[in-house]
């Protein structure tokens, strides 16, 4: 019996009862499922294709298997129940749609499998673990592995809340985190249960929002920390199964944490299970190396032009977003997929159809998925790792745009990076550094991202980065961390920075936590938390983070003394909050700076507080302002500035 249309229930997903007559085959694919499979509109893919256990209605027990392979002489699926010998279990072919599908009886949850291919090209003949495998063998072992979905959701709360959380008004505080080196066992990785058990309490201490979790989706190789994927539907086998991960990310929401997915729809691994020269052509990716293959990372690059690719990355992005209750998708090195000559020389290339080196099909196939989103899942983000000047990547397709609603902001991150980096005595010469970002921070909707790719390949650590002795490193830290929570914009930490990790990150050790036995570390622990409190507590400094209404330059202009002072206000304009950052070691007295409005201004946070293991100069816990007109302002306070430090000062009460 044909199953016809593609929306189908939990219940339909978890056991199907077919009343087919018993000369008739057994199928998933309805004709509708076909048609937009074929045409690149389908969303759910993993509703019928793969490996799915059911029931018939004479109640036979067994697993239906389908797979694309349309250049395929014979397709089998070899397993434990037939001593993985080819042919012993043909698929049939389903018309002309390149898909091919089979009933086979007594097959069940957990039994191990693979696709025997033999192609129609140049006798051709490979085992392919299934694309649309839901569970897989922990690497290096290779086999799928046929699952079904047995998980009762425990986080209404959160799903009915989690359109207003992901608002771009919402605080969004997120803890980058790789779950195989964030804290490991004697054994090794921690499982998903103890992940989410710790992982919460620190979360939560630290007061993040969300987390963003390094790709969880099956790779083979760990050294790739999950960027080199080959199981779209599948999270890693190394610290679970896929309850394991449902129930991980139920927890955290349970917590009040949102549950953000790194996913690589740029390009994938060419080990010969995975997905490169799947039927033996070039299936998912492009068969010219000018197009097809990644000469920075040794990759193979989807063929975005061809419809049931665009159908297969789709259905896994929905998947994540449907099965898994994941908040949102942070999508990997986009800049990669915008150009055709991305990282390539003159002749290493092919122009697009107008002689230009946009990759036109890429570009149509993000909108499309960014669409599709948007209207499958209301209240999910889109993030775009994009590092180019590439223009409205968070703006809506109809405008124009890639149609995300986030993209991270490299210019920035690689920007302060440098002038932080920078001896104190030098930043003068250099100041543009740290006022630059203001000529482009609200052409697109920003995350501010101290990520993962810092802390590698030799930069070192964040606090390896700052410059001067020991005082002065943890002084340089805590203010580009307050700096950064000050930009408008989103925040991104990676797992580490929250307590002055020393080394660089290493994918096969877990963090530094010892080191929060020495107050220096614990009070960087404390000077995030409270950033992060203050962000989610004062509307001045969230509200308006992709609005250019909610910021205002006090003085961007004093390089002499490497001091820079902004204002931050809320939705309403009542709620008032001043920064003032000083990047030289110098305490600077009588520091006049202009406020628009009469008032005590409220000391919210001084880095260089005791309470952080600081120096303690500050004032007093406030300020009134005084009618002395300062910096085109009616009013003004006269600060002390503490070395190396950053205030803020909010207007107490708020503007009535």
């Amino acid at each position: 019996m044909q199953k016809e249309g593609v929306q189908r229930s939990k219940k339909q997903r978890a056991e199907v009862v077919f009343a087919a007559a018993p000369d008739e085959p057994i199928t998933l694919l309805g004709e509708l499922d076909l048609h937009l499979f074929n045409e690149g509109t389908h969303g759910t893919l993993h509703d019928c294709l793969g490996a799915h256990p059911l029931v018939t209605s004479e109640g036979v027990v067994g697993t239906y298997f389908a797979l694309w392979a349309p250049n395929a002489r014979a397709v089998s699926v070899v397993g434990d129940w037939n001593d993985w010998r080819p042919g012993k279990q043909m698929l049939r072919p389903r018309g002309s749609s390149g898909l091919w599908e089979v009933f086979v009886p007594d097959v069940h949850r957990g039994a191990r499998y693979k696709f025997h291919i033999e192609s129609s090209v140049g006798g051709y003949a490979v085992q392919k673990a299934d694309p649309f495998a839901f569970y897989s063998e922990e690497p290096p072992k290779t086999a799928s592995i046929v699952w079904d979905e047995d998980y009762e959701w425990n986080d209404d709360e959160w799903m009915a809340t989690r359109a207003a959380r992901n608002n771009l008004a919402a605080p969004i505080s997120i803890y980058e985190v790789h779950l195989g080196s964030w804290r490991r066992g004697h054994e090794g990785p921690l499982n998903y249960n103890d992940l989410a058990t710790q992982l919460i309490e620190h979360v939560v201490a630290c007061g993040f929002t969300h987390v963003q979790l390094l790709p969880i989706t099956e790779h083979p190789f760990y050294g790739s920390w999950g960027y080199q994927t080959t199981g779209y539907f599948a999270p890693t086998s190394r610290y679970g199964d896929p309850v394991g991960f449902m129930h991980f990310v139920d927890r955290l929401h349970q917590a009040g944490i949102g549950v953000l997915l790194d996913w690589v729809p740029s390009h994938f691994p060419n080990d010969e299970h995975g997905l490169g020269y799947f039927d033996g052509t070039h299936l998912f990716e492009h068969a010219d190396p000018r197009q097809g293959f990644h000469p920075d990372w040794g990759s193979l690059i989807f063929n975005y032009g061809r419809n049931e690719v665009r159908s297969f990355l789709i259905s896994s992005a929905s998947f994540w977003l449907d099965r898994f209750h994941i908040d949102g998708l942070r999508v990997d090195a986009v800049a990669s997929m915008l150009y055709l000559d991305y990282s390539r020389q003159s002749g290493e290339w092919i122009p697009n159809r107008y002689g230009g080196r946009e990759n036109i099909e890429a570009i149509e196939f993000l909108r499309q998925l960014n669409r599709h989103i948007g209207t499958r899942f209301p209240g999910t983000l889109t993030i775009a790792e994009e590092s180019t000047a590439w223009p409205m990547v968070s703006r809506p397709p109809e405008v124009g745009g890639l149609g995300f609603h986030l993209k991270w902001d490299m210019g920035w991150m690689h920007d302060t990076l440098e002038y932080i980096g920078r001896e104190p005595v030098h930043r003068r010469y250099h100041h543009n550094e740290i006022t630059f970002r203001a000529i482009y921070m609200f052409n697109e909707n920003f995350v501010m991202p101290l990520s993962h790719d810092e802390v590698v390949h030799g930069k070192g650590s964040l606090l390896q980065r700052m410059p001067g002795d020991l005082w002065q490193k943890f002084a340089n830290l805590r203010l580009l961390y307050g700096y950064m929570f000050a930009q408008p914009g989103k925040k991104l930490l990676f797992m580490g920075a929250e307590i002055a990790q020393w080394k660089e990150w290493r994918h096969e050790e877990g963090l530094e936590w010892h080191l929060l036995e020495w107050g220096t570390h614990r009070g960087i622990a404390q000077w995030v938390s409270d950033l992060n409190r203050l962000y989610r507590e004062t509307p001045a400094l969230h509200e308006l983070d992709v609005d250019p209404a909610g910021f205002e330059w006090v003085d961007a202009s004093d390089a002499d003394q490497s001091v820079i002072s902004f204002l931050r206000k809320s939705k309403d304009g009542k709620d008032w909050v001043l920064i003032v950052c000083n990047f030289t070691p110098v305490v600077r007295h009588d520091y006049r700076v202009g406020v628009p409005v009469d008032g005590l201004w409220i000391e919210a946070l001084n880095s260089d507080s005791g309470d952080y293991e600081g120096s303690g100069v500050g004032n007093l816990g406030s300020k009134q302002a005084e009618m002395v007109g300062t910096h085109g302002r009616p009013y003004s306070l006269n600060l002390t500035l503490p070395p190396l430090g950053i205030l803020f000062l909010r207007l107490s009460p708020p503007i009535a």
